[in-house]
């Protein structure tokens, strides 16, 4: 073992192999013993000379994503295995290209802009709604990812996808991702995707969906009108010699947006429904401040910013179940954090599910407590992270945000939300996903 690992607890190769089956199931309790066991930041060997540095430490979390962000960059799972079904967009790419991009979308997600896409995204919300049955065990889960995917659909868009363009979309949009997680999870049958034809298949379906997005861009350039939707911005959007995205860059990014801005918001509503049918309380208690503020004749954005306990619901429930549970870098230079020295080229993973349960750091941190948000979520910045942090913090967090308060606020004017078990599953994917979200939904008196 060389200098630069000794000073890192090591969990072996062997104890990895023996517990394969398990982790390709649900890996957070293997960590979970392992972060027991060896402390906050540990290496586990999965191969002869590979290995993955794990850490729950928000501090070195802090200084990776922020304080010595240029030294960090993403992983080969995102700017390599995920690229390929999505191409280069915010999400998969790094350095100038990243920067260059990063500059040229961001106004598109400033507060203002969104402010003329909040009626469009409760449309959406409400349009699903309708479709939900009542007085009946459901699960919730795909009534909140087609709202989530509609709603990205329809930002973007407006009217000019049909829905029978919008469903295919979602599909393959969602199969890309189950085969990228059966690729990170069955490294070892990679030869076997590429051989058999299946790899070929998911990428000839890719193509399909820039075919079609590219029909949807010409449309709206040919067309001259304007609907003020998030095309509209990227299409008008110019890097600063005055130039524009050309129609490949600009679809990488739509592809991208469809990823992370979906998934992860259906699973956080998911996840915020089934704690609160375990805590009728909180129910009441939004409910309660979604009549006071439409009583008061505000516009839709002075709702959504005043909505301040329907923020710390929702925040609480990111803390517990952070959809984006893991977040991963390689340093480009050897570094070190207290002590701890890291070679250039490590794979470093932060478990962001742990550092958001740390009993250092949450006062009875596996309760459901969203008064500790009381005061918003700023105290916290050093230790929660549900969209990130720093330059590459998640640049559609507002747009989420908006999207959610909106959903949790309409749903619980509607609906009371009644548990069907005391337990809540979760199926840690690319994102960590709600397993069984059972629940019974019953029409307000």
């Amino acid at each position: 073992m060389n200098q630069a690992s000794r000073n890192i607890p090591t969990v072996s190769l062997l104890k990895f192999l023996r517990h394969s089956t398990n982790i390709v199931k649900n890996p957070l309790p293997f960590h979970h013993r392992n972060f027991e066991e060896k402390g906050d930041t540990f290496r586990l060997n999965i191969g002869i000379s590979r290995s993955v540095i794990f850490s729950r430490d928000a501090g070195m979390l802090e200084y990776v994503l922020q304080k010595n962000q240029k030294n960090y960059i993403k992983s080969e799972i995102q700017t390599k295995d995920l690229a390929k079904y999505v191409g280069k967009g915010l999400l998969t790419s790094d350095g100038e290209h990243w920067r260059k991009q990063r500059k040229l979308i961001q106004p598109a997600f400033h507060k203002k802009q969104l402010a003329n896409l909040l009626e469009t995204i409760r449309q959406a919300i409400l349009t699903e709604f309708d479709r939900i049955q009542t007085g009946k065990e459901i699960d919730v889960f795909p009534v909140f990812n087609d709202l989530a995917f509609q709603t990205v659909v329809k930002s973007l868009f407006s009217s000019a996808a049909n829905q029978e363009e919008i469903n295919r979309l979602q599909f393959i949009t969602e199969s890309a991702q189950k085969m990228l997680v059966r690729e990170l999870r069955q490294p070892y049958l990679r030869w076997w995707f590429r051989v058999s034809g299946k790899l070929d298949k998911y990428l000839r379906l890719t193509a399909e969906s820039r075919e079609i997005l590219k029909r949807i861009v010409n449309e709206r350039r040919t067309s001259q009108k304007k609907y003020g939707d998030l095309l509209d911005m990227l299409l008008e959007a110019k890097y600063d010699d005055g130039s524009f995205m050309d129609d490949e860059q600009l679809i990488d990014e739509i592809l991208i947006l469809f990823v992370a801005g979906h998934e992860t918001t259906s699973n956080a509503l998911t996840f915020t429904c089934e704690l609160l049918a375990l805590h009728p309380e909180w129910q009441e208690k939004i409910y309660k401040e979604a009549i006071e503020l439409s009583g008061r004749e505000l516009g839709l954005m002075e709702i959504v910013t005043n909505a301040f306990i329907t923020q710390q619901v929702l925040e609480e429930a990111m803390r517990l179940y952070p959809p984006a549970y893991f977040i991963d870098r390689v340093n480009i230079e050897a570094d070190q954090f207290e002590g701890k020295r890291f070679e250039p080229g490590s794979s470093l993973l932060f478990s962001v599910y742990e550092v958001h349960r740390h009993p250092n750091l949450w006062e009875k941190p596996d309760e459901f407590n969203p008064d500790r948000f009381r005061d918003g979520g700023k105290k916290f910045s050093s230790q929660y992270f549900p969209f990130g942090a720093g330059p590459r913090k998640c640049i559609g967090n507002n747009f989420a945000m908006f999207e959610m308060v909106i959903a949790l606020q309409e749903l619980i004017l509607r609906y009371e939300i009644l548990p069907i078990s005391s337990q809540i599953e979760i199926k840690p994917l690319i994102t960590l996903k709600p397993k069984n979200a059972i629940l019974k939904l019953t029409e307000r008196g």
